[in-house]
């Protein structure tokens, strides 16, 4: 019995145990919030005369370098990159290893942005800057401001902003030459900071450096810059604003897509643009339109049904003139005529019907054409065919909640080719007036005429207006939805925003952006105070 009871208890106390030891979980603690902090630099920071080519920067905790690339900021700009160690593996040192002759007098900074980060959690040790100088003091004056982007409502990241002597400066600077000093927003901030600068006059630029060579692409790159040099010190606040100039206007080689058309790709504005095109030094009639993919800078040439083994095409745009030969092959697939819904099931009280047409229209006969209501009575309408676009608009007075059906008889369309439809129809309905908003913008300081209106949805333009004397702009039976809306001011009249040209001195025209979201909704009246600030 005593045995038994030793061994029971013996058991008991083992259960117990084993129960205390799963109700607990061993941790690791709170989590590291904390940055990494430095122990010393050799040479320290802020050294003078400095004569070397390597410093050491020593950390309390292991740390990991990343993004060095992006992130890495050295003002002024070196030829040859230093080599920096170490990069991705853990470590308690960053060591630069110098491989540029450095300039004598001169203030050096390395700022490591976001790139020094903790081992274990990535706590970053945010914008340490590292400075030395090559003369017996460092240089300690600031030039500060924000970039904007002139078309988008936010600016890109990773912006350069850059100083050049303004005794030197030329407007081929920027493509040849690295500047005397740089900083870069990175990826989280608009404003910049440029330090550890010395007295003087300087011209300022801001780049999107696609190439990361601080040097100025206007193929890839956006461009701001300020009109006049800066003096420093300063203690102004610069706003540059970045724009993507237009290229100037070329075309390359036309391809060949079907037995009767040809692709033209462009770059540029093709606004000014006319085509022509020959055979054997006769005249050839072509229809030029619209690449049917938007935003493609393409166009499409139709050209006839004959047996031709080339054509000539020859290409105008103000002092531009190109010409190609372009060598036509028999191909199985030629273009024919199709007509399709272009507005859909519903229309839009704003807008008109839109049909469109996969060839050139030459003819439209409207007594060949009817619409009716679902009474199936005959309701008057006028077209209109937009040649560039394939285009045929429906004008007429639209009635609420009501259905329609637009029939094309035989022969009503007739194309390039004398290609003529079949019989179509196409039905479509209208919604009530009280399923759309009004909005009306009354605008508060306007500083000249004329001005552009838009109002977008994730950046597409679903409405504008002009104006060359009213403040007061009105959209009405518009979709309901959260509109942004921005202000052009319209400076050549065009009608359309216009980029600027950093050779030509010749900034963007400017775009103002409301703020918030504009809230329009179902059967609401909108009225939105914009001040033009």
């Amino acid at each position: 019995m005593i045995k038994f009871k030793h061994i029971a208890f013996l058991l008991a106390s083992l259960l117990l145990l084993t129960n205390c030891a799963k109700r607990g979980t061993i941790t690791g603690g709170k989590k590291d919030t904390i940055a990494p902090k430095i122990i010393n630099s050799l040479p320290e920071n802020f050294t003078t005369n400095f004569k070397g080519n390597e410093i050491k920067i020593n950390f309390d905790e292991l740390i990991k370098v990343k993004d060095i690339n992006k992130q890495l900021i050295i003002s002024p700009p070196m030829k040859k990159q230093p080599i920096i160690v170490p990069q991705g593996s853990a470590s308690k040192y960053i060591s630069i290893k110098i491989l540029d002759t450095l300039a004598p007098n001169t203030t050096y900074s390395f700022n490591f942005g976001q790139s020094i980060t903790d081992n274990n959690e990535g706590n970053p040790y945010s914008q340490f800057k590292y400075v030395l100088s090559t003369g017996s003091y460092v240089d300690s004056l600031t030039v500060v401001g924000k970039v904007k982007d002139a078309y988008e409502q936010k600016p890109d990241s990773f912006i350069s902003v850059m100083l050049y002597d303004a005794k030197t400066f030329t407007d081929s600077t920027v493509f040849k030459e690295t500047p005397l000093y740089i900083t870069n927003t990175l990826d989280s901030l608009k404003v910049f900071s440029l330090e550890n600068l010395k007295e003087g006059s300087y011209k300022i630029i801001a780049l999107k450096d696609k190439a990361n060579n601080n040097k100025y692409n206007p193929d890839t790159d956006k461009i701001g810059f300020i009109d006049y040099p800066i003096t420093i010190p300063t203690t102004d606040m610069f706003e540059i604003e970045l724009f993507q100039e237009k290229k100037p206007f070329k075309t390359f080689k036309p391809t060949q897509e079907s037995n009767n058309k040809l692709f033209l790709g462009y770059e540029g504005d093709f606004k000014n643009t006319s085509i022509s095109a020959t055979y054997d030094n006769k005249e050839v009639p072509i229809k030029v339109v619209r690449f049917p993919e938007k935003n493609k800078d393409s166009v499409q040439i139709f050209y006839p049904n004959v047996k031709m083994d080339s054509i000539q095409i020859t290409v105008k745009n103000g002092t531009y003139l190109k010409n190609f030969t372009s060598r036509l092959k028999n191909l199985k697939e030629s273009d024919s005529l199709n007509i399709e819904n272009k507005t859909g099931a519903v229309l839009p009280f704003r807008n008109t019907f839109v049909l469109k047409t996969s060839t050139p229209v030459v003819t439209i006969d409207e007594s060949k054409i009817i619409l009716k209501n679902k009474d199936s009575v005959a309701v008057k309408f006028t077209s209109k065919y937009h040649d560039f676009d394939q285009e045929i608009a429906f004008d007429f007075k639209k009635e609420e909640n009501e259905k329609y059906t637009i029939e094309l008889l035989p022969g009503a369309i007739k194309d390039f080719y004398e290609k003529s439809n079949d019989s179509l129809k196409f039905n479509f309905a209208t919604k009530q007036l009280s399923d759309y908003g009004n909005l009306k913008i009354n605008l508060i300081n306007v500083k000249r005429f004329p001005f552009i209106v838009e109002l977008l949805d994730k950046n597409e333009v679903l409405y504008s207006a002009n104006s060359t004397k009213e403040t007061s702009i009105s959209f009405e039976s518009i979709e309901p939805r959260l509109y942004t809306i921005r202000i052009i001011y319209d400076d050549n009249s065009d009608n359309e925003w216009t980029t600027g040209n950093y050779l030509a001195k010749k900034q963007a025209e400017e775009i103002i952006y409301f703020p918030k979201l504009i809230d329009v909704r179902a059967n609401w009246d909108v009225e939105q105070d914009f001040i033009l600030d």
